[in-house]
């Protein structure tokens, strides 16, 4: 059986111009709002092995217009490897930390003229080393595994 649960949230991320300028960013995810799904078991004869994922999706919104753009991407990892057990907790607590991090680092420095399609491009691509540094064989992904439900973050607004 496969876990699919939608989740939604507060606001994730809000951005405003700063006294210097820069985009005050604010909000942040929690561990327990990423959910995890279990598509390959571990073989516990090999000691490492199986496979969880995440699906996130975060919403970002330009203020003056009301445009919006859904930056989509997936979060994996093993369920077990030579480091010894990632449990669901562990896998949670990794994501949230690194989206927040990230997020916060690319999503400050924008500005109200930023497209928003880029910005998104500009989070994965800075998200995908620091999940992959964080535990070995974690990935992010440009899709989402197809036994995932997105989990949907509240808005970043330019």
């Amino acid at each position: 059986m496969h876990l699919a649960v939608l989740v939604m949230v507060g606001t994730l991320l809000h951005g405003c111009m700063g006294p210097s300028g820069a985009t005050v960013v604010t909000g942040l995810t929690e561990p327990k709002q990423i959910r995890f799904v279990t598509v390959v078991k571990p073989d516990l004869e090999e000691g490492v092995g199986g496979w969880q994922v995440s699906c996130i999706h975060i919403r970002l919104t330009r203020s003056g217009t009301g445009e919006s753009f859904l930056c989509r991407f997936g979060i994996e990892m093993p369920v077990r490897n030579r480091e010894g057990p990632v449990s669901v907790p562990l896998a949670q607590r990794v994501a949230s930390e690194r989206i927040n991090e990230t997020a916060y680092s690319v999503l400050g420095s924008a500005t109200p003229a930023s497209p928003l399609g880029v910005l998104c491009e500009t989070l994965k691509g800075a998200l995908a080393p620091r999940i992959a540094g964080s535990i070995v064989g974690a990935m992010m992904t440009y899709r989402c595994h197809k036994d995932t439900v997105p989990v949907e973050f509240g808005d970043f607004v330019l």
